[in-house]
């Protein structure tokens, strides 16, 4: 059975190359690193497939470098998800890996999951309520990732805005990952994220930017020349970019798998240390209260905003 998986749905490691999805090409080592971060999704994903055993699972996963890991325990939550919506006799793999050997990944495994529904005919909002409150809208940010990766002519263009399945805050989610991917598709560069951003309604900026900001500290690949430059063209959105790279350096934290990319990233967006933007991500969950418009996820995200744009009105009084 497991041979008939892979054989069904796996996929091309070409898939993950820049001249397959004709994204721009940035330097060649800028290239080679978030090709690189694609080559172990698939890793990732095609062990899901090939491994029953959710121990077996986190073995093989484990044996890729720690900076790029997440990548492949990202990989791992899609093809958990496809198996689980395609065998109705065993619906579990996903909630297994993620309370087992995956707990330390809940951000990447449920970003992952994204992916899958991206790929299913299913009702994201419907799949939403089954996970947890809070960090279930990181699927729908998965979803927003895929679709900007694999489809991102039509969305960059705006001749498509989101998918008619999400309904309310779930479509501002899905900006957060398209905003993402935008650092995959321009190949890391300020100046051609901004214009792809600068493209689009304006009510969809705060979020986009959010996603830039995640990805930058996560995948990275900018110098501090380069990080300050993504904070000039980011305009008025540096609660944003902030925000999106304190996610990312708790992230990181939870996993165990810190990088030099990410202590840069939250240096300059963030104005402090990886692991004290990690602390604010903690400090701003406390007491979540969500409203019928606003779930918890989003009184988060506002929250860590407003701290780093207090921080920054803060550091500008004193100097």
């Amino acid at each position: 059975m497991r041979k008939l998986w892979s054989f069904l749905l796996g996929i091309s490691p070409l898939e993950a190359s820049f001249d397959r999805r004709g994204f721009r090409s940035g330097d060649s080592d800028t290239q080679r690193r978030l090709e690189l971060a694609g080559r172990e999704f698939l890793r990732g994903y095609h062990a899901a497939l090939d491994k029953d055993d959710v121990d077996e699972l986190a073995g093989c996963l484990f044996e890729g470098e720690p900076e790029t890991r997440g990548f492949a325990f990202e990989g791992a939550a899609m093809a958990l998800g496809l198996l689980d919506s395609l065998t109705p006799w065993k619906r579990n793999r996903f909630r297994l890996f993620l309370k087992g050997p995956g707990a330390s990944h809940p951000y990447m495994l449920h970003v992952g999951l994204g992916w899958a529904w991206a790929r299913l005919p299913v009702s994201p909002n419907r799949c939403l309520a089954r996970l947890d409150p809070l960090l279930g809208w990181l699927a729908i940010d998965g979803y927003g990732f895929h679709e900007g990766y694999f489809n991102w002519r039509k969305y960059r263009s705006g001749r498509r805005t989101h998918p008619r399945l999400l309904k309310g805050y779930a479509a501002r989610v899905f900006d957060q990952g398209l905003g993402r991917s935008l650092w995959f598709v321009e190949s890391a560069d300020p100046a051609h994220i901004a214009a792809d951003i600068s493209a689009l309604d304006p009510s969809r900026h705060a979020d986009l930017w959010s996603g830039v900001g995640l990805a930058c500290a996560y995948a990275g690949r900018l110098n501090l020349r380069g990080l300050e430059e993504l904070q000039r063209v980011a305009r008025g959105f540096a609660g944003e970019l902030a925000q999106g790279a304190a996610f990312a350096a708790k992230t990181r934290q939870r996993a165990g798998n810190p990088a030099a990319h990410t202590e840069l990233a939250c240096n300059v967006l963030c104005g402090m240390t990886a692991s004290q933007a990690a602390a604010v991500t903690d400090e701003k969950l406390l007491d979540l209260s969500a409203t019928k418009d606003v779930p918890g996820y989003e009184i988060w995200r506002q929250r860590i905003q407003s701290e780093f744009a207090r921080l920054r009105v803060q550091e500008v009084t004193l100097t």
